[in-house]
């Protein structure tokens, strides 16, 4: 068994998008647009075949918190230390907020954690 992909709400559809894209090599797929109930969403796939949907629905209303019950993040493995360093400052240099690290946790894992553009959290790992 596998997860197929994981789902986001995003306010802006297209910006959300662009991070993927622009910080880790997302193909997306064309939009999916119903007029009737105003749902949009892109299919982001990775390297490996990961895939992560993003959505925006007229009528959702975000309510984004630091920490809350449900998804806590998505971590992308970079295969390298040097390559966490490396696009975790990249985002920071970009403006977005960077939560912990780079470093290595209790637990051993080497990791940053940024915000993208809506508070949704985005582990970088070897």
């Amino acid at each position: 068994m596998r997860i197929e992909h994981t789902a986001i709400y995003y306010a802006d559809l297209e910006a959300a998008k662009a991070f993927f894209v622009k910080y880790f090599s997302a193909n997306a797929g064309n939009m999916y647009h119903n007029p009737i109930t105003g749902f949009r969403s892109y299919f982001l796939t990775f390297d490996g075949g990961a895939r992560l949907e993003i959505m925006s629905k007229d009528s959702v209303l975000q309510k984004q918190q630091p920490e809350a019950l449900g998804l806590a993040h998505i971590a992308f493995s970079l295969g390298s230390t040097e390559k966490v360093d490396s696009l975790t400052e990249r985002i920071k240099n970009d403006g977005y907020s960077v939560i912990s690290g780079p470093r290595t946790t209790g637990d051993g894992y080497y990791e940053s954690c940024i915000e993208d553009a809506e508070g949704n959290r985005i582990e970088l790992t070897v």
